[in-house]
């Protein structure tokens, strides 16, 4: 496999694709950063958990769906890129699908939910958006 010039563009990705082959599970190489958006999907509702695999090195998450057997996230979109980042301050923090989604932002506090930001006071780089 060649390089990942963006890290959590591959893990929505293989979470994407994971849905479309009907598969439980996505594993992703593991990061700080992508622990942080499993915990926050697990959460949220969007994930069943997550695990580290193959001695640590990797990231499982199980995949959730509902009971027609529909994923339950129905798309998701980098937001912040390596080319170009996206900040938002604290008055100006995404509301994805008027509240139906999450955004996932990193602040000065940590990985979290908009919503959480929100309460805190506090903005930072919008990460992505999961609906």
């Amino acid at each position: 496999m060649g390089v990942v010039t963006d890290p959590i563009a591959d893990m929505l990705s293989r979470i994407t694709n994971a849905y479309n082959g009907r598969h439980t599970s996505a594993d992703v190489p593991k990061s700080k950063m992508k622990m942080a958006i499993a915990n926050i999907l697990h959460r949220a509702g969007y994930l069943r958990g997550f695990q580290l695999v193959n001695r640590g090195r990797d990231l499982r998450m199980r995949l959730k769906y509902d009971e027609f057997g529909k994923p339950v996230i129905a798309g998701s979109r980098r937001v912040s890129k390596p080319g170009r980042r996206v900040y938002s301050n604290r008055y100006e923090l995404p509301r994805v699908l008027q509240g139906i989604g999450i955004a996932i932002i990193s602040t000065s506090d940590g990985v979290m939910t908009a919503g959480e930001a929100r309460k805190r006071g506090i903005g930072g780089e919008v990460i992505c958006e999961v609906w």
